[in-house]
Order: structure tokens, then C-alpha cells, then sequence
């Protein structure tokens, strides 16, 4: 499930800020990045189920490998984990309200602050 109402496309910070800002939410990064592409996941685990909050972005300028990039976010994901085949995303999923009002309210801090340091 896309969370367009809590559109990132605005925004565009250096790496080193959002790891931080992104560490301090539950997100991580850990090995799931390339040198364009990085993702940030926090894991939900309800009544048996998986669910992954997912914010990725791009590397706008620079080089995420040489850990000097700034980072063009994209809209944040909402997903479901099925063993052994992924997570998935579609709007045919069922995802808790009080899960997607708590990845909201997640995401609507992470947002401000990474404005906060947001690169003009």
C-alpha cells in the first residue's frame, strides 16, 4: 500500500542525516541499499502477521556506497510479509487501521524532521 498522503517526494537530505533520522524511528538500512538506491524498513510483527514500513529513495547526487549522497525520498510503502515469497504491497492486502495510523504518525515525524535538515 502506497502512503500518499504522506508524500516524501519533497524531500531531499544528505545520507549521514538520514540514517540518523531514520535509526531514531525504528527504521534501518542495514545491507539493503545499492549505489542509487537505498531503502529503510521497520518491521511490524501483529497476530502471526509481518508487515514492513518501507521508505526508499535515490541517490539525487553522489554515491550512497561512498557514504556522500544526497538522498531524493520516494512515497513511503506499507507491505505484507508471506513466507517464502516477500513482501507484498497491493491495495487488495488487508493491513490493520491501527497499523496504518501508527506508520502515519511514524512517518509524519520522520518527515518533519528530515525537512529540518532538508539540502537546498
Amino acid at each position: 500500500m502506497k502512503l500518499e498522503d504522506m508524500d516524501f517526494t519533497d524531500v531531499r537530505v544528505d545520507l549521514e542525516h538520514a540514517d540518523e533520522i531514520m535509526s531514531r524511528f525504528g527504521l534501518v538500512r542495514a545491507g539493503q541499499w545499492d549505489y542509487e538506491r537505498v531503502t529503510y524498513d521497520r518491521k511490524f510483527e501483529i497476530q502471526q502477521h509481518t508487515f514492513y514500513l518501507r521508505v526508499q529513495g535515490y541517490a539525487a547526487e553522489g554515491d550512497i556506497g561512498g557514504r556522500h549522497a544526497l538522498i531524493q525520498f520516494m512515497t513511503p510503502l506499507l507491505g505484507k510479509h508471506y513466507y517464502p515469497h516477500g513482501v507484498e504491497y497491493g491495495e487488495e492486502e488487508n493491513f490493520p487501521s491501527t497499523l496504518v495510523d501508527q506508520c502515519k504518525r511514524i512517518l509524519s515525524q520522520i518527515h518533519s524532521e528530515l525537512q529540518s535538515v532538508q539540502a537546498s
